[in-house]
């Protein structure tokens, strides 16, 4: 009998869900955008699918029932293949406003990553490549250098693929600001805005550098295995300066600077900005080029598209980069959707994310794509949400561990369960995804 209860709540409550699905069965995939619509679309209708499922799980209706106050916004991408083996993608969105800003804080590292490839593939410099030894010089106030040096540990060269492996296992804000020098400020925009992303703006290095210190990038050089100079940057500086999209934005009551409150909201204007849809594009860009138009996606090498999906969804230790190692960095250090960022979290077995973070002024966003080995299922979540309830930026008084984190497990274990009960006409072939050698 008591059985037979449990199948009657849990039949109850999942039959929302299965009407909705059905009510969405005939939506065709919604297609990409190439950057920002007109301002009348900014605002995206939510799918009835993907509003049903998040108020079937009470754990989640806190923040749902209240997305305004936390600025919630989630996108749902389901992934069905053809006999092919050919995704075929069908977003759902909830609250999706381009026009909400929030700071996406280490979500430009993943757009950083591929144009930094990219560039070196475009420069066609006999021996350049990933692995090669970089220095950076000094040209403007604000730029630090890190001199050449060739230590016996390659872990420990100043490279571009080191660089790239330090921002997407731990988020090294360091290693973003090397390369963001290396792109130049005003190339590293113009390249976005060419493959679809007019709207972007990565404009600023993560270091107290004003306006004008961002807009110069610093010398840069790099040498082959010998120590002989084989490729020359010289300082940069964007004469044009970027505008901002939205015009000006502020956020909050108040905000800290040089120990003072300031009783005025803080201005985001001149601050990077980066839509939830443009990094789930870029994500989808990076880890299924072959369903993006050639023109639309970063000029990468299949080994650069496996050192990225690598280094998208290896754990820090399992990974192996020393300069990683440190206690800290516990498996699931970058995984907010799913494991909440918990240092004792246990990863579910066949289960793979890939995925880039952003935590800043309040702000939690995550943007993954979840592979199942085990159900043989596959999706892609992103979401963010502003977790400040005083109003005050730079108080570091957020609520990420009692609000944004547990909110983000719940909502990649909530979409996973879905997934995992899911019919799919297809069984994917996943093995592209769980590939057991590590790119160097």
């Amino acid at each position: 009998m008591q059985n037979a209860r449990k199948f009657l709540l849990a039949c109850a409550r999942i039959l929302p869900v299965v009407l909705a699905g059905l009510l969405c069965s005939n939506q065709s995939a919604v297609p990409q955008p190439s950057g920002l619509p007109a301002p009348a679309r900014l605002t995206s209708a939510d799918s009835p699918l993907l509003d049903s499922l998040l108020r079937s799980d009470s754990r989640l209706l806190p923040v749902v029932s209240n997305a305004d106050k936390y600025e919630l916004q989630i996108i749902y991408t389901q992934i069905n293949r053809d006999p092919q083996n050919q995704p075929r993608f069908t977003q759902h969105s909830f609250h999706l406003n381009a026009r909400q800003y929030f700071n996406p804080a280490s979500l430009v590292k993943l757009p950083v990553a591929a144009l930094a490839l990219e560039k070196l593939n475009r420069l066609h410099q006999p021996g350049l490549t990933r692995r090669s030894p970089m220095a950076t010089g000094t040209a403007f106030r604000c730029q630090t250098p890190v001199p050449y040096a060739a230590p016996a540990d390659s872990d420990r060269l100043f490279t571009v693929g080191n660089y790239i492996k330090r921002m997407l296992l731990v988020s090294d804000n360091n290693a973003y600001n090397r390369l963001y020098e290396f792109l130049g400020q005003r190339p590293l925009n113009e390249r976005l805005w060419q493959l679809g992303y007019p709207n972007a703006r990565i404009v600023r290095r993560f270091a107290p550098c004003d306006t004008a210190a961002n807009r110069r990038t610093n010398p840069i050089v790099f040498y082959d295995a010998q120590g002989t100079r084989i490729y020359e940057q010289p300082a940069q500086t964007n004469l044009r300066p970027l505008g901002f999209p939205l015009g000006r934005v502020t956020k909050g009551r108040a905000y800290r600077a040089g120990g003072h409150l300031i009783a005025q909201p803080y201005d985001f204007t001149t601050a990077n900005y980066l839509p939830l849809q443009t990094v789930t594009d870029i994500l989808k860009s990076v880890l299924f080029p072959a369903a993006v138009p050639a023109a639309q996606r970063p000029d990468l090498s299949p080994s650069d598209h496996a050192f990225l999906r690598y280094y998208l969804q290896a754990a820090p230790h399992a990974a192996q980069h020393r300069l990683v190692a440190a206690a800290q960095y516990f498996d699931a250090y970058k995984k907010y959707l799913y494991y909440g960022r918990q240092p004792a979290a246990e990863f579910q077995p066949g289960l793979r994310i890939y995925n880039v973070v952003g935590m800043s002024h309040g702000h939690l966003a995550d943007v993954a794509y979840f592979a199942d080995s085990l159900h043989r299922t596959e999706f892609m979540l992103s979401a963010v949400l502003y977790v400040n309830n005083d109003g005050i930026i730079n108080d570091g008084a957020y609520e990420y561990a009692s609000v944004g984190l547990p909110f983000l497990a719940q909502l990649g274990q909530t979409l996973y369960q879905y997934e995992s009960t899911r019919r799919y006409q297809f069984t994917p072939d996943l093995r592209e995804f769980f590939a057991p050698t590590t790119p160097h």
